[in-house]
């Protein structure tokens, strides 16, 4: 029998309660659960719907809203997204970043980390300075600079000519201009100056992500020794597994200091080989990313990445000239659309699919003291799914972004 927990703090003005939903709790889903929420965070957590009202809090209760049928799991944490909504973060327009970050609410992401794409050192420090602004109003919970520290080999999106090798001095000016909001850096650890870049991260408190890589078997393992934790969208810009070269496919996902970011759209990577990485790695080394750029959300259609222009078909999006013309740049992936595809189509769990996107990522950035799992005190930030998958509900710090039974 599955032991009973129950978390519960005072009862107050602007109380709410989320009934008779299956609710997926650190410990596994619960049937018939209840979340209260009061003044932004979750204020308690029920494991059967009969628990609430022993002590009077059903009485106490501002709105009961009754979810049976639903699945509430945590918001979900991306911690690799460009764009959506036909907006960028690239772009150092706030509205617009703003705007990016509203597609990716309505899809459940209830926190995430902006990526830029590789530019002229003057334009990245510009585009952090703004981007900063929306971390340190909450908007954000980081910066990730994919790039220009990168291998042309493998540059993928990224435009070759503004690829750069890692000079710690260049990683330091861009620490410098996010103002103590940088979350993670992507390095390709072969290029000279790699490894130094690597410990200069780490030394930071910043992530130090392996990617975009023509990397070894044995110099990666030399950058996770160096402090390296983050594989940046593993198998994707990188060489691919070999039995006699294994390569930094193999270095990365044996390490278990190592978390690996996957983009579970069914484009970048076969379903088996998702499954491959998870059972390797296991649930809890494994961050579903959406690397999403500015079509996220939108129609097919031509969009910028950065300083190029993609163009988007049957909701794959490639480079739509130059050099990389017909490389696959980023995806048009929500977080909802990954989970769903977690549990109905690579035979995950919910428990791993809350794992890969929420729990996971939100140790990863730091922040799973108040987000990343449906438990008391943390923020209420989650997401309500129907028996399908798709999202009819979504609660950012206590208030609807998307109400559920209201379209």
């Amino acid at each position: 029998m599955a032991q009973q927990q129950s978390e519960r703090r005072p009862s107050g003005p602007g109380r709410s309660v989320l009934a008779g939903a299956r609710i997926a709790r650190p410990s596994g889903v619960v049937e018939r659960g209840r979340i209260a929420v009061e003044g932004g965070r979750i204020a308690a957590v029920h494991s059967r719907d009969a628990d609430l009202g022993r002590d009077g809090d059903e009485g106490a209760a501002g709105e009961t809203m009754d979810l049976s049928g639903h699945l509430i799991v945590p918001g979900f944490v991306d911690m690799h997204v460009h764009g959506g909504g036909g907006g960028s973060f690239s772009s150092a327009d706030p509205e617009e970043c703003l705007a990016v970050i509203g597609t990716h609410r309505r899809h459940g992401t209830t926190s995430m980390v902006a990526s830029t794409v590789t530019g002229e050192l003057t334009d990245l420090a510009r585009q952090a300075a703004v981007l900063a602004e929306l971390v340190q109003q909450g908007e954000l919970a980081g910066i990730h600079f994919e790039g220009p520290f990168i291998s042309p080999h493998r540059c993928g999106a990224h435009q070759p000519e503004l690829l750069r090798d890692p000079d710690p001095a260049e990683v330091r000016r861009l620490l410098d201009a996010a103002h103590g909001t940088a979350a993670m850096m992507t390095v390709a650890p072969e290029l000279p100056g790699g490894l130094d870049s690597v410990r200069l991260l780490a030394d930071a408190g910043v992530i130090a992500a392996v990617g975009h890589t023509d990397s070894s078997y044995d110099a990666t393992r030399r950058a996770v020794d160096a402090g390296a934790t983050v594989a940046t969208h593993l198998f994707n810009a990188m060489p691919a597994l070999g039995h006699r070269a294994p390569g930094p496919v193999a270095a990365l996902l044996e390490d278990e200091r190592v978390t690996v970011e996957l983009i579970n759209d069914g484009t970048h990577l076969h379903a088996s080989v998702l499954q491959l990485a998870v059972r390797q790695a296991g649930a809890g080394r494994v961050a579903f990313i959406t690397d999403a750029m500015g079509a996220a959300g939108m129609s097919d259609g031509m969009y910028p990445l950065g300083p190029m222009q993609v163009e988007v078909k049957d909701g794959v999006a490639r480079i739509s000239g130059g050099p990389t013309a017909g490389s696959i740049a980023g995806s048009t992936l929500t977080l909802d659309r990954a989970f769903r595809r977690a549990v109905t189509v690579d035979g995950l769990t919910v428990d791993q699919a809350v794992d890969a996107l929420s729990a996971t990522p939100a140790r990863l950035l730091g922040i799973d003291d108040r987000t990343g799992s449906l438990s008391y005190g943390k923020d209420a930030d989650l997401v309500v799914l129907d028996a399908a998958y798709a999202v009819v509900g979504v609660m950012r710090r206590g208030e609807w972004l998307v109400h559920p039974g209201k379209g």
